[in-house]
């Protein structure tokens, strides 16, 4: 996006940047939800590969996404500006009065389906994290049966004491000693 267009009333250039932003969150909001979803699949699945390669495609989105919300922040200024208010005030409502009524309409009409959007994004990868959850939770306790002692395969989030994106089993702590989870000899 280019630099913030300058306005004292509703100009077509303003308009357009508005649009134009809006619809590449769209695009933006569209790619995250099918990764989320074919990621849900993949845990399902239990496809780590895939997992894994979906986990890649968030992380290259979020950067891109990184940028759109640089761009969305000259808006809000220019809006500011245009209005007379900080940039942090600047609402949708408000930002549309500086756009012809045309042009309003479809910045309201985009924002909706945005916020639609990335909602379930949101939905979904809570979804998501809950299945990882509870995957990990079941690698763990079958290591336990195993007999991999000392190792806590449970999830913590990054930040948090133990936090880590990955678990992993520490070879060192990995002397397998065969047990008998059923016994079928009577």
């Amino acid at each position: 996006m280019t630099g913030a267009v300058t306005i004292a009333s509703p100009t077509a250039a303003f308009g357009a940047q508005v649009i134009r932003h809006l619809d590449d969150q769209l695009v933006s909001a569209r790619r995250l939800l099918d990764t989320v979803l074919r990621q849900g699949a993949a845990i399902r699945a239990r496809d780590v590969d895939e997992v894994l390669a979906r986990l890649a495609e968030l992380q290259g989105e979020m950067a891109n996404r990184g940028t759109l919300e640089r761009d969305r922040a000259t808006i809000l200024h220019t809006a500011a500006n245009g209005l007379g208010i900080a940039a942090h005030t600047v609402t949708l409502e408000a930002l549309t009065a500086l756009l012809d009524p045309e042009t309003a309409g479809a910045a309201r009409t985009r924002s909706a389906e945005l916020r639609g959007l990335l909602a379930e994004v949101q939905r979904e990868h809570q979804i998501n994290r809950a299945l990882m959850r509870q995957e990990l939770t079941f690698l763990s306790h079958l290591t336990r049966l195993l007999g991999v002692e000392g190792e806590d395969l449970g999830y913590r989030p990054p930040g948090e004491p133990g936090g880590s994106m990955r678990a992993t089993l520490d070879p060192a702590a990995t002397q397998y000693r065969a047990r008998r989870v059923l016994d079928l000899e009577a």
